[in-house]
């Protein structure tokens, strides 16, 4: 018989899931029998979103950066949904700039959404996941974490502290059966990549081995797998989903 995925009876918390790649893997986990906990900024359009999805799915606002929003935020999910068995740690902002230029708002903002942000959020659900012995926690990282790019300093560095924050969180629980993971999308078709220019587009499909922009289907799978059972024996890795890009 062929391997299966069923989360049922699982609590995912999804943050940044009212849209793009977070959206995406919000629908393959509840799709999968899983509860999920909407989470966005917009506690209108995290509650709209959730309704798309049905019974099983509960939206919640939330601003990643500030930990007693986190708080709030989780105690509401687990009063509605149930004890967090998976996070994903989707939420990310750029704030693009040379360095000379950049200032010091925009890297504070990035790196307090895409990493600080992570930081609070799993510790939030670590207690819980430590006294049931049991939990994933997959951080959405970036291939720009491990390639680096031009104007991109505080969001690579950003998403390569998120890797190697995976890493450690994953030796420190591992004997407490939580599995850290980090996935680091390539480029992806969202509203960050729609208005590129056509020659810039075509300049990045040149480096794409696959010859296409990834769907944020591509990731959801990815998060899947590695919320699933048959990810058992995985933790502390990166896995790359990027079409080759990064060779």
């Amino acid at each position: 018989m062929a391997p299966t995925i069923d989360l049922t009876g699982k609590t995912a918390f999804v943050t940044g899931s009212t849209r793009g790649i977070g959206h995406a893997v919000a629908v393959a986990l509840y799709q999968a029998g899983a509860r999920v906990a909407i989470v966005g900024r917009d506690a209108g359009k995290a509650g709209a979103v959730a309704a798309t999805l049905g019974a099983r799915a509960f939206g919640v606002a939330c601003d990643v950066s500030d930990g007693k929003q986190i708080e709030s935020a989780i105690a509401a999910a687990e009063l509605a949904l149930g004890p967090v068995d998976i996070l994903v740690n989707n939420a990310g902002i750029t704030r693009d700039n040379l360095l000379l230029r950049m200032t010091e708002a925009e890297w504070d903002e990035v790196l307090a959404a895409n990493l600080k942000g992570a930081f609070l959020t799993t510790k939030a659900v670590l207690k819980g996941m430590m006294k049931r012995r049991s939990g994933r926690i997959i951080n959405v990282s970036s291939i720009i974490g491990l390639t680096g790019n031009k104007g991109q300093a505080n969001y690579a560095a950003s998403k390569a502290g998120l890797i190697g924050f995976t890493k450690s969180v994953a030796k420190e629980y591992g004997s407490r059966g939580i599995l850290v993971n980090a996935i680091a999308p390539g480029f992806i078709e969202t509203d960050m990549t729609s208005g590129l220019p056509e020659e810039a587009r075509k300049a990045m499909l040149a480096g794409i081995t696959l010859g296409r922009l990834g769907r944020p289907e591509d990731v959801a799978g990815a998060v899947l797998f590695l919320a699933s059972d048959l990810a058992g024996y995985i933790t502390g890795q990166v896995l790359v989903v990027d079409g080759g890009f990064a060779g």
